[in-house]
């Protein structure tokens, strides 16, 4: 790393360069982008230098006054919190700076959020995605409902809110709000917020179960999905691994990017899928799902310490989330020059083309791990060929 070593540290935080370098090594930064961070860490301890400030004093605040400085010498870049993330990291996980002081929640909705939460996780045993959504339409609500006390709720106020934004959302985003609604109204009854029990305030979304009609993919799109992956470069060889596991196997994107490495069993040819509901399923390898993910675990994937088997391309390399799993599809369209799609649309495309190829509902239901078969009848209306044998003929001569 000759670049690296031609930055000098001095000052307060001279003695922790060469941990630190070695730290972002270790993550995957390239050289250029490692000084750079060095040169960041060379201004910091300067600063701290010249207003006397120890290693051990650094707190939040100090780190604000360090930023307006830089940004008020003309710096552009590395202007905030984040950018000194690395840096910061670094010299709290080798205690020389103070830990971060946990933000306390500010005001009466985010502290009853955080007691929701806690229930959710604890009382509810809910996986930390469906936690995450319950919280923010419940902020949504609070925060809209135009109550000032809670104890004021009215049926009213939560049947307004209910049409108002079913009005503007799809028919399933629509659905899940009223269910995360009804779980806040539970939640409130059951810690004595509220004294009487509003959930059956909560009107049902119209829409009837098995009305829409799956949308898949048509396999020559598929194929140039695939082609549009430069498997000449890291990334090209993840993204290519990525949508050869949605196209093959049907999963969501949350389980792709909650594969970790242990979840594949080369010798039995199997992968343990993390579903939802923190289910675990055990899934045939495909061989070519076999040889896509070999290609990006021996030339593309990182060396890193996580266990996620996708990991992100730039440093600091982290596993990916499930909306970078469908940014991965999204940019994959672009390359193709076809109609953007999302990564559930290729599940659908999975189940599609297994049941065209002659499987029957209840195979399919077992690739896509649906815990009821009525989750699975939809796929019959794309079934064109057992639709047509069972279809009769028109009566003959005219209507009357």
């Amino acid at each position: 790393m000759v670049v690296v070593s031609r930055v000098r540290v001095d000052g307060p935080l001279q003695e922790f360069a060469a941990g630190f370098s070695v730290a972002l090594e270790s993550v995957g930064y390239a050289p250029l982008s490692a000084a750079n961070q060095l040169r960041l860490m060379a201004h910091l301890s300067r600063w701290m230098a010249f207003e006397g400030v120890a290693p051990s004093e650094l707190n939040d605040e100090l780190v604000q006054a360090f930023l307006s400085v830089r940004s008020a010498r003309g710096y552009v870049g590395w202007l905030s919190a984040r950018g000194l993330a690395p840096l910061l990291g670094h010299l709290r996980a080798v205690g020389a700076a103070p830990a971060p002081v946990p933000r306390v929640p500010s005001g009466p909705v985010e502290e009853l959020l955080t007691e929701y939460r806690a229930y959710l996780f604890c009382e509810r045993g809910l996986v930390a995605a469906t936690v995450r959504y319950y919280a923010q339409e419940a902020r949504l609500f609070l925060t809209r409902s135009g109550s000032g006390e809670l104890r004021e709720l009215t049926a009213g106020t939560v049947t307004r809110f209910v049409v108002a934004e079913a009005s503007v959302r799809s028919t399933g985003a629509a659905k899940l709000m009223v269910t995360a609604l009804r779980s806040l109204l539970r939640f409130l009854l059951l810690t004595g917020r509220v004294e009487t029990d509003l959930v059956s305030a909560v009107p049902a979304v119209a829409g009837w179960r098995l009305a829409w009609l799956p949308r898949s993919v048509r396999p020559d799109q598929v194929r140039v999905l695939l082609e549009s992956c430069e498997q000449n470069r890291l990334v090209g060889r993840r993204d290519f691994a990525i949508l050869t596991v949605l196209t093959r196997l049907g999963l969501r994107a949350g389980e792709v990017a909650a594969m970790e490495l242990d979840d594949i069993d080369w010798r039995a040819g199997e992968l343990v899928i993390r579903g939802k509901g923190n289910q675990h399923d055990k899934l045939p390898l495909p061989v070519d799902v076999g040889q896509a993910l070999v290609g990006y675990l021996r030339a593309g994937r990182p060396t890193s310490s996580y266990r996620q088997v996708f990991l992100t391309a730039l440093a600091p390399h982290q596993p990916l989330a499930s909306g970078s799993v469908c940014a991965v599809v999204g940019r994959a369209c672009v390359r193709a020059g076809i109609e953007r799609i999302g990564a559930h649309r290729l599940r659908h495309t999975t189940a599609t083309s297994v049941l065209q190829a002659g499987a029957s509902l209840e195979e399919v239901g077992q690739l896509l791990r649906h815990r009821e078969l009525n989750s699975t009848a939809i796929y019959a209306k794309v079934d064109h060929g057992r639709l047509v044998s069972v279809t009769r003929p028109w009566p003959s001569g005219s209507p009357s």
